[in-house]
């Protein structure tokens, strides 16, 4: 997604709507069980607002709409506390008593750190300032950074109950994943925190038109303007990425987890259908595309069918990329090959020296289909996570009956 790329701020969670679980080896923890609040500083002098639960079992749990994240990797040592989330290698560390927190989000490799604070007792994400004047239900045709070399397009979803707001936002790259807020008069609030996003968008609605901004923690803001449009749809994911002129077709060799080199015409994947990921272990919306492919690799095993997955990291050493594949190898029980295809850098320019035949590298996660000859036959830009709703659905049919098609030839 194209924003994220410009605004990552990760910090390490399983993102999925339930997620599994690692084994907490605290005996009890030393926080008030029940609804805590918590904030991190953005800017602007704003403060982008989840809630978590602390449970009678020592986890955590963390709510974005309809969305909750389990946490159960929680040390404390003293008056010091410290929480790493699964998949991602960013930690909270703070002090804390009973029913406080007062920490930091710690992000190494890209040295970022923003302030977060907690208190037990308050179970409202936002504050709710007067009733709403406005109906955001519906469709909103966006567009981010307006009027500069910068600027994308998306399409708004949210459902309005009330003073409260979900949805999310879809762009030809991805979604912004689990949005929760209030509207307020005629101003909103949505934020998410899943562990690797931390986003705040606060704005206001003048009939059918809405300014805001988007913040993506303490480093980074954009406007966006949008205008209801409930018949407006995104540019095809299938034809924004595509084979150059003058390339027979897709090739590389990456290295597995032992080391060892794989390409994509090994003679063990020759005549088999090859579903290709361009991903990256510390991007929310690849997680939610593993997870589905996953479920599905899992449900719809033949051998004729294969799953390759193409990591590019930002981890500084080799050691530190493969750590974090294992991770995910682990969290998600990845059963299909994870290669290291690229460390030091997720930049797309810089990846697409890596696959010189596609045009180019615009989102992390992409999908390219390979039938059993060998021939590229669809290239999938982005992905609709399960927050899009009906358009995650939509997915999930397209492609069980594209793969069901090449399997069939």
């Amino acid at each position: 997604m194209k924003a994220f790329f410009a605004t990552l701020l990760v910090f390490t969670t399983l993102l999925s709507c339930k997620t599994e679980t690692t084994t907490n080896t605290q005996e009890s923890l030393p926080l008030k069980t029940g609804d805590w609040h918590a904030v991190l500083d953005v800017q602007d002098g704003k403060q982008l607002p989840f809630t978590f639960k602390v449970n009678d079992n020592n986890t955590l749990t963390v709510f974005n709409a309809e969305e909750e994240i389990n946490v159960e990797d929680i040390n404390v040592e003293g008056d010091t506390i410290t929480i790493q989330f699964p998949v991602y290698e960013g930690i909270i560390k703070g002090t804390f008593d009973s029913t406080n927190i007062s920490a930091k989000y710690i992000k190494p490799s890209l040295n970022r750190i923003v302030n977060f604070t907690a208190t037990y007792g308050k179970k409202d994400r936002f504050e709710i300032e007067d009733e709403p004047s406005v109906d955001m239900t519906g469709s909103w045709e966006t567009i981010f950074s307006p009027g500069t070399e910068d600027s994308y397009v998306a399409k708004g979803i949210f459902k309005q109950d009330g003073n409260t707001l979900t949805g999310t936002f879809r762009t030809t790259t991805g979604d912004y994943r689990y949005l929760e807020g209030v509207v307020y008069g005629n101003y909103f609030e949505l934020s998410t925190f899943d562990g690797a996003h931390a986003f705040l968008f606060s704005g206001q609605v003048e009939g059918d038109q809405l300014k805001g901004t988007f913040y993506s923690g303490n480093h980074f803001k954009e406007p966006f303007e949008a205008m209801r449009n409930d018949a407006y749809e995104l540019p095809d994911a299938n034809a924004l990425t595509y084979i150059k002129d003058g390339y027979d077709g897709l090739e590389f060799t990456f290295p597995n987890l032992k080391g060892e080199s794989i390409s994509l015409n090994d003679d063990n994947l020759k005549g088999k259908v090859r579903i290709i990921q361009i991903m990256g272990t510390w991007c929310p919306n690849c997680l939610d595309e593993t997870r589905y492919y996953v479920d599905y690799y899992n449900a719809n095993k033949t051998d004729d069918l294969e799953f390759l997955a193409l990591a590019f990291e930002y981890a500084p050493t080799k050691e530190k990329a493969f750590k974090s594949i294992e991770r995910l190898k682990d969290n998600a029980n990845v059963p299909y090959p994870i290669l290291l295809a690229q460390y030091g850098s997720a930049d797309k320019a810089k990846s697409q020296e890596k696959l010189p035949m596609l045009n180019q590298i615009l989102s992390y996660p992409t999908t390219i289909f390979v039938d059993k000859k060998g021939v590229v036959r669809k290239i999938h830009t982005g992905f609709d996570g399960p927050a899009t709703g009906e358009k995650y659905e939509v997915f999930k049919r397209e492609f069980d009956a594209f793969v069901t098609e090449l399997l069939a030839e």
